[in-house]
């Protein structure tokens, strides 16, 4: 399990407590130092089922700066946003969670980490 984080968001503390009390095992990336590949990035996304506009934080600066709220949200555009999100890593929504079973959820809620937790092997 693993687990993408910004310290300073309230979010991800909180998801990043809930894994501790529950004694999990993972580990901390923390994205914005150690920003994921497009690889990466594709590889989440199919984890979550989810698009890459998604998981854009569209109130960030830089969302404003691209544009992004006028950017189509579109299969053909899938590489644009992944490469948007490479390039500028503050604009992917926090914290995820990779999961053991090969899936991934963002972790924004404590029933998300608890799904997230709920998934390893018994």
């Amino acid at each position: 399990m693993e687990i993408w984080l910004n310290p300073a968001c309230s979010k991800c503390r909180s998801a990043k407590k809930l894994l501790d009390e529950d004694g999990a095992e993972y580990t901390v990336r923390r994205y914005l130092d150690d920003p994921p590949t497009e690889a990466e990035l594709r590889s989440v996304l199919d984890r979550l089922g989810l698009e890459p506009w998604d998981i854009v934080r569209t109130q960030e600066a830089d969302a404003k700066t691209l544009g992004l709220k006028d950017w189509p949200r579109e299969p053909a555009e899938r590489p644009r946003w992944i490469e948007a999100l490479a390039a500028h890593p503050k604009l992917i929504q926090r914290p995820i969670i990779t999961a053991d079973d090969g899936t991934a959820v963002v972790a924004r809620t404590d029933d998300a980490v608890r799904d997230a937790l709920s998934r390893r092997p018994s």
